[in-house]
């Protein structure tokens, strides 16, 4: 078991609820709480958070060693353009790159489409003298003669921030180094990202993308993060704040700062780490992780207990699903789709009849209807409400009042009397969509990754995920589920369970025939020392593990292939081993290889990490029994579609070995759990439920 000399807590800050879970030095789970999030300070909710799980626990702040937070203010704040005012210098003759992009449309023959938004208008782009090649030799100098001008330039645009991206900067970046030395001195207030430290990659329009990424929010999450560690160091906090960061790892606030464009989709990526922990216990080695929250849903695929990863995601697409129509941004991340559909997404009838179910949400303020905050839209929540499956006296731990009727006056104003349909009918047809909107994004993404849903096992979490996971799972094909402990905050406990980490991926051109093992061994090594210096600002003891990766392609083709790497200095007869390695990973994804073609390596990847705390086995299960329920309730029946009685259960009565069959409902104090009618349950020896599929005509 995982041992610690004090207690740890963990933040996760959404768009509707803060969740916060504190752990005993053993590890062991001693309170959680679900909080409304607080958009005008969201350090507010958190600390009303943290002091809720201390109070109910042994716990004081002198006695809290580990304190985790995931937030998605970073992503929001791109979502919703709520950024500073951006500039970008490049390379002389290079201004649009934005303009340009990838030189094509996401959609060919769409004549009304919409450009992605990329932040940064043309007037704000400026340019200065010197170049790189792509070897990082120098051709140019930098044209120090230009600096006055540039800073005339930047300050009439008004910026508050500057992305800097040199063409090769990747390769040689003291151009870039020079340029923001001079830069902050004429311009000591303003804010200046460079991209060989944001995405140290080739290819331009993605690497200054990114930079701006990073600008764009770097003022906002400075002072975020400053405001967010003054608060909780004057509550008495002694210890460091880690970050949770979109790779999975955890890092300083410091370096959070820094590269803030590392936090964005930080909190989903705290679920998908409880999903594969979860995976690794129980044995399961093909898992669909399905956190569904209050705003939106986060599907992600796990394989042999590590979820998928990515280079590359884009944000706030203009044409939604469509790759191409976003901000592009280059990061190590944890691959999942998003989309919107949460507690919170609001229902609609479009000017054809049609009903829709978000983007938008009603977030916490003013809310679903039936929360009595002045919001008037309905919502999934209040749909959920209005079909019976949520106990109004135990909703959000009971510290939330609930307006039945206010639920369902939304839905009968806006849904029902558009459509003809009674409220039942109209809560019913909100549910289908959302459900059918997440089966829908859950199968593309798995098409996308040539794999396959039906023989996974979903593993559900967040506010409203075990409340829509049977009705999901059917819609995808799914056959088995599993609830765990404490899912409303299934997040934030995947933070206690998250490495301190830093990744670094970095392009370095070379064909396999021309490797030279001298200079790329120097080179990871200097990789190395970098990210070790930042991992041990937050795990000073300890081991390390270390992963490298060749990112390799044949020659003229445009993307590449992650082949693994010895965590050592490379010898000549690794070389054999490289190729032998690309020919197997490349076989594997297109099923042949091409014989004879030049084999190229276009970027490398060093991964840091601290050791995450070990696995214990969960209890053996007892003697099955039928499970005792605690009452019933009149629900609108997902499978039949007629109102049918309910058997409910309370979760913590329910004991290793508890069988039940639905229509039932499993209630505990931040979730709810609906067992379909085509659905059993069982509770296993860890406190996990398990929804196993019932075949057949069950109307």
């Amino acid at each position: 078991m995982f041992t610690t000399n004090g207690f740890r807590l963990a933040v996760d800050i959404g768009g509707t609820f803060t969740d916060t879970v504190l752990a005993d030095p053993q590890g062991q789970i001693v309170a959680t709480t679900k909080t409304p999030t607080t958009p005008q300070d969201p350090s507010r909710g958190a600390l009303e958070g943290a002091r809720r799980v201390i109070a109910q626990s042994d716990a004081d702040w002198s006695s809290i060693t580990g304190f985790i937070h995931g937030t998605t203010l970073a992503t929001n704040a791109l979502i919703e353009r709520r950024g500073a005012r951006v500039a970008t210098v490049t390379t002389d003759g290079f201004r649009d790159i934005l303009e340009i992009a990838y030189e094509r449309r996401y959609s060919q023959y769409d004549i009304n489409l919409v450009k992605p938004d990329l932040i940064v208008p043309r007037a704000c782009a400026f340019t200065i003298g010197g170049r790189m090649d792509a070897k990082g030799r120098e051709l140019q100098p930098l044209d120090e003669g230009a600096i006055p001008k540039l800073v005339d330039q930047i300050a009439g645009s008004g910026a508050e921030a500057v992305a800097i991206c040199l063409m090769h900067a990747y390769a040689n970046p003291d151009h870039e180094r020079r340029l923001r030395e001079l830069l902050q001195k004429a311009l000591p207030e303003l804010v200046i990202s460079v991209s060989h430290e944001v995405s140290p990659e080739a290819r331009e329009f993605d690497r200054l993308s990114t930079t701006i990424a990073n600008a764009y929010i770097q003022p906002l999450m400075a002072r975020y993060l400053s405001s967010f560690r003054t608060r909780f160091v004057d509550e008495g906090l002694t210890c460091p704040i880690l970050m949770m960061t979109a790779g999975g790892g955890m890092t300083t606030i410091e370096t959070a700062a820094r590269l803030p464009i590392r936090l964005v989709e930080s909190g989903p990526a705290g679920g998908a780490i409880l999903a594969a922990r979860i995976a690794a216990k129980t044995g399961p080695r093909e898992v669909l992780s399905f956190d569904m929250g209050g705003t939106t849903a986060k599907l992600c695929l796990i394989d042999d207990y590590r979820p998928q990863t990515a280079r590359k995601f884009e944000i706030a697409r203009a044409a939604r699903f469509v790759k191409g129509s976003g901000m592009p941004v280059r990061i190590p991340v944890i691959e999942m789709i998003e989309i919107g559909a949460g507690g919170g997404s609001i229902a609609r009838v479009d000017r054809l009849r049609r009903l829709q179910i978000g983007p938008e949400s009603a977030g916490s303020e003013p809310g679903p209807a039936a929360f009595g905050r002045g919001g008037t839209q309905p919502t999934v929540t209040d749909a959920d409400i209005a079909q019976g499956l949520v106990d109004p006296d135990r909703f959000a731990e009971g510290r939330l009042a609930i307006d039945g009727y206010a639920a369902e006056t939304a839905l009968e104003t806006n849904v029902g009397n558009a459509l003809g349909l009674n409220n039942g009918e109209a809560a019913l047809g909100v549910s289908e969509i959302v459900d059918e909107n997440m089966a829908a994004a859950g199968r593309m993404h798995a098409v996308e990754s040539g794999k396959d849903l039906g023989s996974r096992l979903m593993i559900a979490f967040g506010g409203n995920g075990p409340l829509h996971a049977t009705r999901v799972a059917r819609k995808a094909q799914v056959d088995s589920i599993l609830i765990p402990r404490d899912p409303g905050v299934g997040s934030a406990v995947g933070f206690l369970f998250a490495p301190v980490s830093f990744e670094i991926i970095r392009s370095r051109y070379t064909t396999l025939e021309a490797l030279n093992l001298d200079d790329l061994n120097a080179f990871f090594e200097a990789m190395r020392t970098e990210a070790c210096a930042v991992v041990r600002a937050g795990a000073p003891e300890g081991d390390l593990i270390e992963r490298r990766h060749a990112f390799m392609r044949y020659q003229g083709q445009g993307h590449e292939i992650e082949v693994p790497l010895p965590n050592r200095l490379l010898v000549d007869a690794d070389i054999q081993k490289l190729r032998a390695g690309f020919d197997a990973h490349y076989s594997r994804q297109f099923s042949r290889t091409v014989p004879g073609m030049t084999i190229e390596v276009l970027n490398w990847a060093l991964s840091i990490s601290s050791h995450p705390p070990g696995l214990d086995s969960y209890p053996s299960t007892a003697a099955r029994q039928a499970a005792i329920p605690t009452g019933k309730r009149s629900i609108l029946c997902d499978v039949a579609g007629t109102w049918r009685e309910a058997n409910t259960y309370d979760r913590s009565a329910l004991m290793p070995g508890d069988q039940l069959s639905g229509p039932a409902l499993i209630v505990e104090p931040q979730s709810t759990t609906l067992v379909s009618a085509d659905f059993s349950a069982e509770m296993d020896g860890g406190g996990n439920i398990w929804l196993t599929r019932i075949k057949g005509d069950l109307q």
